[in-house]
Order: structure tokens, then sequence, then C-alpha cells
């Protein structure tokens, strides 16, 4: 139990340093491509504002670029010179942005046709790369959005459609650096918190383990202190019925308790072994098989008795490595409490068959109404799903609890569910040999 506490414990630190990270990293790269998409589409706005190129404020003196020669139809901006937008007329900072930018321009006629490509502000593609990117942005039909490493904007004139497509690539590139490097930090930070975790978390639960073997102990010395009364109690019982020459219905009465507390002290006892760490298993192959057909069997006269509708069905040659004790007490347990439970005339269905590499139990059996879905609430000590399962009907809801812990003990799992809210369904897995 403390091994399963402490890998939770792990789990859910881990989980939720991984998703905090995640969440962090995750924000601080959207904002990062948002920003670089922002600024692109700042320049491209300005190109386009713009005929395809910086207002000539932007340039000093003595570098001003020659006046394009624009198609005669080409979009014309407003009046003036250019809006230019925020950076129009600025210098430093900013203002370096028509020296910075590499960019292409490309126009199109109305019916599609490529009229004109402007490659004096790019190094890096061809003419015949330049003009297979500009017709596959165009025939995309969007006004903006990326091309590979190109930021583009359309803007559509009378008959004819400029292309304006902007180099992103360094910008991308810093970007995707820093997105793999802030992934790798994460994942870094990730296992460092783990392996710390790793390293403290014995002694984060240890109070708790402290406590849980304090509790098993508890159990386990009262119950060997409870055998010494309980037997006293039994032999004085039997001396009063020998004076009395005859039964008597309070001695009987007496009887009857001592057996249920010596019962309830072995379960506890027994329970307290099973969910050691380690517990003493006597393990040797054996036939589960045949171990569940005996067992069905021998609840065959109950049934009857019980007026129960009992079957078995048990798949044939199905062998594990475990303690036949144990694994006798769990299909036992199973039954006694399908047979308790269940109503007059109730049906109970045993079932084993092989799944994957693991053998499946199943107990079925009618029930009192009760909630649909998961059942694994009864698997607690002394669970009670409704007022049937109480102490006269011979239990102490230790059954299902034992049942849980001998079940993991063999490595496997166990757990309930009711489908319908009209029957319980207890299924066990264990691997096979």
């Amino acid at each position: 139990m403390i091994r399963k506490l402490r890998k939770k414990f792990l789990a859910a630190a881990i989980a939720a340093v991984f998703l905090v990270l995640l969440v962090l990293i995750g924000a601080i790269n959207v904002l990062n491509i948002r920003s670089l998409t922002v600024q692109a589409d700042e320049t491209l706005q300005i190109l386009s504002d713009n005929r395809g190129s910086f207002p000539r404020q932007m340039f000093r003196e003595q570098d001003l670029p020659a006046e394009p020669d624009f198609p005669a139809d080409a979009p014309v901006p407003p009046e003036g010179e250019g809006r230019g937008g925020f950076f129009a007329g600025r210098r430093g900072g900013n203002g370096e942005l028509a020296y910075q930018s590499r960019y292409f321009t490309a126009w199109f006629d109305a019916d599609g046709s490529l009229t004109q490509l402007n490659l004096d502000n790019l190094a890096s593609l061809t003419e015949d790369e330049a003009r297979t990117l500009a017709e596959d942005v165009y025939a995309a039909g969007k006004t903006r959005g990326f091309a590979g490493d190109y930021r583009y904007r359309r803007t559509q004139g009378e008959g004819e459609t400029m292309l304006v497509l902007l180099n992103c690539e360094r910008e991308l590139s810093t970007f995707r650096s820093f997105l793999t490097a802030s992934i790798g930090i994460s994942l870094a930070g990730t296992l460092a918190v783990f392996l710390l975790l790793l390293l403290f978390s014995g002694r984060i639960v240890r109070p708790i383990a402290e406590s849980y073997e304090k509790q098993k102990r508890f159990i386990t010395d009262a119950g060997h202190e409870l055998k010494t009364p309980i037997t006293i109690i039994r032999a004085d019982a039997d001396v009063l019925e020998n004076e009395l020459e005859g039964e008597n219905e309070w001695i009987s009465d007496i009887r009857r308790q001592t057996q249920r507390l010596a019962e309830l002290t072995g379960d506890l006892i027994y329970l307290s072994r099973m969910e050691e760490e380690n517990p003493t298993l006597q393990v040797q192959e054996l036939s589960l098989s045949e171990l569940v057909d005996e067992t069905a069997q021998s609840f065959q006269a109950l049934a009857r008795s019980k007026n129960r509708d009992f079957s078995a069905l048990v798949a044939p040659g199905l062998s594990l490595n475990g303690d036949e004790k144990a694994l006798a007490k769990l299909v036992s347990i199973l039954l006694d409490n399908a047979m308790k439970y269940s109503p007059e005339g109730g049906k109970v269905r045993l079932t084993l068959e092989q799944s994957g590499k693991n053998a499946r139990l199943h107990v079925k059996n009618d029930s009192a109404p009760m909630e649909k879905g998961n059942a694994d609430r009864l698997f607690e000590r002394f669970a009670r799903e409704d007022r049937s399962r109480n102490s006269e009907s011979g239990g102490f809801g230790l059954g299902l609890a034992i049942a849980k812990a001998v079940t993991e003990a063999h490595r496997g799992k166990i757990h309930a569910e009711s489908e319908d809210g009209q029957t319980l369904t207890v299924t066990a897995e264990l691997p096979l040999a």
C-alpha cells in the first residue's frame, strides 16, 4: 500500500509540474509566434500601402531607390506618398525596417496570370522559385498567411492583384530554436523534479507509512491477544452447558458471538498479512481451472439450500504460479459474497476465461438496487453497499477487501461494477504462468 501511495504521489507531482510547464512554455511560444506574425503583418501593411515598396522617407537620401514601374491598373494607395503606417518617416530603431526586410512582389491580372515579378529586394530565391511560390500563394486564395518561411499579404485592385511575400526565415529560425530549447529545458526540469521527488518521497510518506505499520501491528497483536479470551469464553460456555445439563439459549448465543468474533479476528489478521509489502505466500505452479472448478462444486449445495440459480463456466488448462490456499480463499470469498447478497431465487454466474496473458475470473450476481457504474468502494474494509450488507447476513464487510489483497499479492487486478443497478459483477485478473 505504501509503495502504491508513493507511486501515486510521484505521478501526481510530476503531472502537476508537467502541466504547469506545458502551459507556461505553450503560452510563451504562442505569444512569441503571435508577436512575429504581428510584426510581419505590419511590415506587409506598409509595403501594400506603398505599392510593394517602403516609403521614400524611410531611406537615407543617398539610398533612395528608383521609382518602381507599376502596372497601369495597380492598386492605388490613399492620396499622398503612402501612409507608411507607424514606421513612416522614422529613423533608428524600427526605422531600419527598410534596410532589414527581404521581400518580393508579384502582380496577377484578372485571369490569374503572373504579369510582373519584382525580385530587387530578395536574393535567396531564383526567378523560377519565386514564380512558383507566388503562383501557389495566389492559387490558395487567402488574404494573408505563411507559405514556408514567407509571410504574404494579398491586395486586390481593379483588374490586378498584388502579392507581397516577406522573408521571415531568420525570425522563424529563432522561434524554432527557442521552441526546441524551451521544450528541452522543460523536459530536463521535469526530470530533475522527478529525481528530487524520488529521492525525498520516502521521507514525505514516512509518517503515513509509520502510521499504517502501527495500525497493522496493532491489528495483528490485538488479534493474537483476543484469541486467548475467546478460547476461555468458549471453554466456560461448555462448562456451563454441562452443569446446566442441556442446551441454553443464552449459552448458545454466547457461542455464536464468540465464533463470529473469532472469524472477525482471523479475517483482520489475514488481511493485515496479505497487505504487507511482501506477503508470505506458498507459491507453486497450479491449475487454476481445477481449483476454481472444485471450489465452485463445493458451493452447489449451498446454492440449492439458499435457492440460488448457480452456474459455472470454467475454461480448462489455465495454470499460474500462486498460493493455492490464498487463491481458493479468493474464489470462495467471491462466491460467498454473491450467495449472501443475491435475493431469493437470484442468479449467480461464475466464469473463468483467458484474456491475453491473464486469467479473468468473473462472478456476477443479482443484487438489491445499487448505484450504477463503478462499485470499487465495496473493496474498502467494512464497506456496505446497502442495508442487506450487515452483520445479520453473516459478513463483516471484509471479504472483498481480503479478495483485493489476495489478488494484488499475486500481481493481479480486481474491480467491481454494476451495469444496470440490479446486478453486481466482480472481475479478478491474474497473470498466467
